[in-house]
Order: structure tokens, then sequence, then C-alpha cells
């Protein structure tokens, strides 16, 4: 996949089938559109090219609002339109001054002249242009004008996923692990760096990596005790993550701490993405150490019939 930050000196792609949109969790919704845009730029021997935007549109237009938590960092959304096959990823920086852009000046301007479509691609609801302005019926005609296709995916295909990215963030949001990641079609993942803590859980039987997220608007989802994948150093391992305030520690500072299971390594200040595979439980305060290393033992054996079971559904 090639990949372009800009739309200045973009090439000459070759029949160019277009989509666009903030693809954000590239879920099984967003793939009923690359699979449509796959399938019509093999009709005319054309190249699949993914219009997409950073930042996420709403950072810019409502900077106030902190609400706001992406399934994707801006690396894991190329890596994934890249698993789905697509030939161009076209990244533009959005500005309030491209938000300004009429539907009109949206389509000549890019569309047309910089990318040369030739068919363009959208949801049965798509909007576009400045304050949305532009239609299904605005596109219908300048098709016309400018000489390009338009394809529109039928309400009903999109509705059979009954998929949105609003409807995962709900769902990680409340900690429904199995809903989301079957949303998604694979685990939600969260990548970061190990840092020193506390080394408390060695203390216990149950050290612990921690990790920071250096993305403010990446979605951790609720607090509690998962079972996960952990990926570092190339390898897969299972474990057992802990998101939240640790209630019989201190109880004021969050963080997202992994026991990774047959794993003892120095990876401080090392990358580690963790896949969530299923919530085991909330966080409880327990009355002290020995009573929390009894159920992290308990929450031990229960991640690893959950993550068992994965396997063997897979």
């Amino acid at each position: 996949m090639k990949i372009y930050r800009s739309l200045v000196d973009l090439p000459k792609i070759k029949n160019a089938v277009v989509t666009q949109g903030t693809f954000d969790g590239v879920h099984a919704a967003h793939k009923v559109i690359i699979n449509r845009l796959k399938e019509l730029a093999a009709e005319i021997d054309g190249e699949t090219v993914v219009m997409t935007f950073d930042p996420h549109p709403r950072l810019v237009l409502y900077p106030d609002d902190t609400n706001l938590k992406l399934l994707h960092t801006l690396d894991e959304k190329i890596a994934a339109l890249e698993e789905a096959g697509i030939d161009h990823l076209v990244i533009i920086p959005f500005t309030k001054e491209f938000s300004r852009l009429s539907s009109l000046q949206f389509i000549r301007d890019i569309i047309v002249n910089q990318l040369g479509t030739k068919i363009l691609v959208i949801g049965y609801n798509h909007r576009f242009g400045k304050n949305r302005e532009g239609s299904f019926e605005n596109l219908k005609e300048y098709s016309e004008l400018y000489g390009f296709r338009v394809v529109e995916i039928p309400e009903q295909d999109v509705n059979d996923v009954s998929v949105s990215s609003t409807r995962i963030r709900i769902a990680l949001l409340e900690g429904d692990i199995e809903t989301a990641n079957s949303y998604l079609g694979r685990n939600y993942s969260v990548s970061g760096m190990v840092k020193a803590g506390n080394k408390l859980g060695r203390t216990i039987g149950f050290p612990t990596a921690n990790i920071f997220i250096n993305d403010k608007n990446k979605l951790i989802p609720a607090n509690g005790v998962y079972a996960v994948n952990v990926i570092t150093g190339g390898k897969k391992y299972q474990g057992m993550l802990n998101s939240g305030y640790r209630p019989t520690v201190d109880g004021k500072v969050h963080t997202i701490e992994v026991n990774i299971f047959d794993f003892d390594e120095n990876i401080y200040d090392q990358p580690l993405t963790i896949e969530y595979v299923d919530k085991l439980r909330d966080e409880i305060k327990f009355h002290n150490f020995d009573a929390l290393r009894n159920q992290l033992e308990k929450d031990k054996l229960h991640a690893i019939q959950k993550l068992s079971a994965k396997l063997l559904n897979d």
C-alpha cells in the first residue's frame, strides 16, 4: 500500500476507485465498503484509493469536547487498511480551513482534479463538504458534470452488519469486549511503552508491566481485569490486565498493568501491544494483600480458561 500524507504531488493513479471517510476502527461495516471498492477496481482494471483525515475532524471542529476517544491511532489505521488490501491511502491533514471547502470544491478540486477518480464509492448516508451540505443527489449531479461514476452502498448492506464505530466505542466503555471484538472482527488492541512502576506486584507473586499510552485520544476500555494477549519482541503471550485506580493500593492514579504469563524478561522502555480478549471482573478493593493475591490466582485460572477457549474457537 502506498501512503500519501498530503494532496500535493499525488502521482497519477490508474483508474482510481475512491472512497473517503474517517475509518476509525476499520470494522465490519467499513469492510463492506472496502470489498465493494476492490470489486469495482477489478472490473475496470483500476486501483483502490482510501482518503482519510488526520486528526479526526471532530477533534478539530470541537477542540473543547474531550469526550471523543478513538478506536485507532493513525498508525493502527494505516496497518488495518493495508491488511484490508488497499492500494493507495491518502491522509489529508484536516484543518478548519479544509472543513470550509464547499461540496463543489471538494468534488472538483480533490475527487476529480487531484485523484482523477473514475468511480467514487460512498455509504448510503454519506455527507460531505462544508457543514455536510453535500448529498448523494449532489454527487450524481457532479458525476455527470465531471465524468465519474458514483456507487452508493445500499442501506441494507450496511444495516445487515449492524456495526458502527460509535457502537464499538460504547461496548468498550462498558467493558463488553466480546461484543466489541465481534463488531471489529478481531481483538481490540492498545499499544504503548513499558515504564517502571512501584514493583508491588512482584512482592505478591504477580509482577506487572506498566503500560504508558502516548496517544491521549486512544480509547481505553472500562476499568477492570481482563484476559489479554500480549505482543512484545515479535512474540505473543497470554496474560491478564488491570486497568484502573488499584483501590487496594492507593486509588489515586489510573494505571494499565499487565501480568504476562510464563514470562521473565526486562522489557522496560520497550513497545508492547495488548489484545483484549474478555473481561474477567470489575476492580475490587481488598482488605489486605493476601486477599488480593488469592483473587489474582483465581483471575489467572479464569484468564487461562478464557484464552484457551478463544484459541479453540478461532
